[in-house]
């Protein structure tokens, strides 16, 4: 089956997913986390554009970007990945495939849907078993959401100052939508363009001329996002 052709735009909210080949694994210590971050974030002064929410797993990258005009997403994501891949492969002496494919991204409306795709991907641990307690997993923004922990990386998520009246409280309602993200939204959305309401997904779909559906080759997968 055909892959549709990426959404080309200059500006907007992205949720990125960058996948090790074969789903190997793309981090193996704690260094090659920090390595990760600190790319990411000399990246962020060469090619402006805000962080919302991230988190990095073992095996795979989530981002949560917006874009401006100067931000260039796809030279910037080609240059991180890059850059990474170079650390990995001096650091393990590696040869081979590193990463998968091209990058995935969602094109997301910027409401409350940009809260609830930040937590969805900061409870993959969870979900993916790495760990008992969001608290125990610092390769990711939750800390910064639920706990209150400095984060340079992160530009606050313009929804999160709604769920609350101080930061205080809005860690523990954050913490709150954590637990009630289990009902929240599907791995499912990952299949599709854009996430939004309605009227955000049909401006969407007229402004491209396509239907909101990523269709990928092969038989469909069944992915732990």
């Amino acid at each position: 089956m055909p892959r549709v052709a990426r959404i080309y735009i200059e500006e907007g909210v992205f949720h990125i997913l960058a996948r090790g080949n074969n789903k190997q694994r793309v981090f193996l210590d704690d260094i090659d986390f920090e390595a990760y971050k600190s790319m990411l974030r000399k990246l962020k002064e060469k090619h402006p554009f805000k962080l919302y929410h991230y988190c990095l797993m073992s095996n795979h990258v989530h981002l949560i970007i917006e874009a401006n005009k100067n931000t260039e997403l796809s030279t910037m994501m080609k240059k991180l990945n890059l850059l990474y891949f170079n650390h990995y492969k001096r650091k393990y002496n590696y040869a081979g495939h590193f990463w998968q494919d091209r990058f995935k991204s969602l094109l997301i409306d910027k409401d409350e849907y940009l809260l609830a795709c930040g937590l969805y991907i900061e409870r993959n641990p969870i979900r993916a078993k790495m760990v008992d307690s969001l608290k125990t997993y610092t390769h990711s923004s939750c800390h910064y959401y639920a706990y209150g922990k400095i984060d340079s990386l992160i530009d606050r998520d313009p929804y999160y100052n709604g769920i609350g009246r101080s930061d205080r409280e809005r860690q523990e309602a954050y913490r709150r939508l954590l637990i009630d993200e289990e009902k929240g939204i599907s791995s499912r959305i990952f299949n599709q363009l854009f996430l939004g309401g309605k009227d955000f997904i049909k401006r969407m779909e007229d402004k491209f001329k396509v239907h909101n559906v990523r269709l990928e080759r092969g038989r469909p997968k069944n992915e732990n996002k």
